[in-house]
């Protein structure tokens, strides 16, 4: 590989590297709200997803000004997008929770701890993914099993919603849970996407 690629690489790399690091932090911060819902805390999450924002702008840019790319320009495009959206379903869980009032319950600070999780995988694969393609699998096969286990406990919180209608009022309340419970679902499907992008980039690299 000639040095101007390799540099090219790793600029790729680096920014795909700090989108993910603001996920982590963002979805660390996700399950400290959700274990003490706090406004600082959503404010946090907030502002991490714009400076996410503006690493995903730069990497479209560089995109956009580089005619051939080290990683398949799709599966860069890709990974970077899918990266976005968990932290994006984050904040918007957090405002949808703020909008409707909502208290946290037990199965979201499962699903938030979980998530979480599953962020620090899709990190550590990133992150791996020049010099250690194996490892950076490794880490997305754990991130994939992590989004698994978040939709079982998705699926044990709707069981548990229906069960408990009591009056109108009620039924409200469950029907606002059921759309934070699918917004944290949505995110840990972008995050198993973004684990199977991972998975790509190193089958096309073998």
């Amino acid at each position: 590989m000639s040095l101007f690629k390799r540099k090219r690489a790793d600029r790729f790399i680096t920014l795909l590297i700090k989108q993910a690091e603001h996920t982590v932090d963002g979805l660390q911060t996700l399950h400290q709200y959700m274990k003490q819902p706090d406004d600082e805390l959503a404010q946090k999450v907030s502002q991490i997803e714009k400076w996410a924002d503006e690493e995903r702008r730069i990497l479209i840019d560089e995109l956009n000004r580089t005619f051939v790319t080290p990683i398949d320009r799709e599966d860069i495009f890709s990974l970077s997008r899918a990266i976005d959206d968990v932290l994006d379903y984050a904040n918007t869980t957090i405002e949808e929770m703020v909008l409707l009032k909502i208290k946290p319950t037990p199965y979201l600070v499962r699903m938030g701890s979980l998530l979480a999780d599953a962020a620090r995988e899709i990190l550590l694969g990133v992150q791996r993914l020049e010099d250690h393609p194996n490892v950076a699998v490794d880490h997305a096969v754990r991130a994939k099993a992590l989004e698994n286990r978040t939709e079982s406990v998705y699926r044990e919180a709707i069981a548990n919603l229906f069960t408990l209608p009591r009056d109108v009022e009620h039924v409200v309340e469950m029907l606002k849970l059921r759309e934070v419970y699918r917004h944290l679902s949505n995110a840990a499907d972008r995050g198993d996407e973004a684990a199977n992008v991972i998975g790509d980039i190193v089958m096309k690299r073998m």
